[in-house]
């Protein structure tokens, strides 16, 4: 059997809810394990700002995403801040294993329909749809919240830096528009082996800024 996908999310970001969708043609191909991560986790840990902590690429991210829903025809909505504390609703997320229809729920609620991701009507409704209400009495437990650290960390690990993100077989595909050049590797796994590909990870590095973090 072929090894699974894992697709590492986190609600706070709009390209997530915009590749989801994306998943369907995955699954073709392999199996997809839904795993939210905190983005502010990888963000400390490779030395990065965050997209909307830039206040001109914040109103740029809003707008591309909007255009970017309507061509797709999916909702748009933005929720009433942003960035916000996704931790409840990641949390709620990992206490119900990452359910499929938690997971869609979730972004339709937070950009579809705009909703406060921490609004108790919202994590209710993410948790009916994972089929156990009762997860939202489960955000404080020790094992929700070290099970999300462990997610992270296993993010890290496959070389994961921002979200969204597949990752499989040691391949890593960030971003809604990485989604065609998954797929199309899914195909072909030759695809990284041709001539285009193979050498990309030879480019030496000329030259470092001073922020700059290996």
């Amino acid at each position: 059997m072929a090894d699974p996908a894992f697709w590492y999310f986190d609600v706070i970001s709009p390209y997530a809810y915009l590749a989801l969708p994306r998943l369907e043609d995955v699954a073709r191909y392999r199996p997809v394990t839904l795993r939210p991560v905190v983005f502010a986790g990888l963000l400390d840990h490779w030395g990065q700002l965050g997209p909307a902590e830039i206040a001109p690429k914040r109103r740029h991210i809003y707008r591309h995403c909007a255009f970017l829903a309507a061509r797709a025809g999916l909702p748009f909505c933005l929720p009433p801040v942003h960035p916000f504390n996704p931790l409840p609703i990641l949390r709620l997320l990992t206490a119900l294993d990452g359910h499929p229809a938690a997971v869609r729920e979730a972004f339709h609620r937070v950009w579809g329909l705009g909703e406060d991701p921490s609004a108790p009507a919202t994590l209710a409704a993410v948790a009916r749809a994972g089929g156990d209400p009762s997860a939202v009495d489960r955000l404080g437990e020790a094992a929700v919240k070290n099970a999300l650290l462990a997610a992270r960390d296993e993010a890290i690990g496959r070389g994961v830096f921002g979200v969204p993100t597949l990752a499989v077989e040691g391949e890593v595909f960030w971003g809604v528009d990485a989604m065609d050049m998954a797929l199309a590797w899914l195909a072909d796994p030759a695809l990284f082996a041709s001539p285009a590909f193979a050498h990309v990870g030879d480019v030496a590095i000329g030259a470092r800024r001073g922020r700059f973090r290996d």
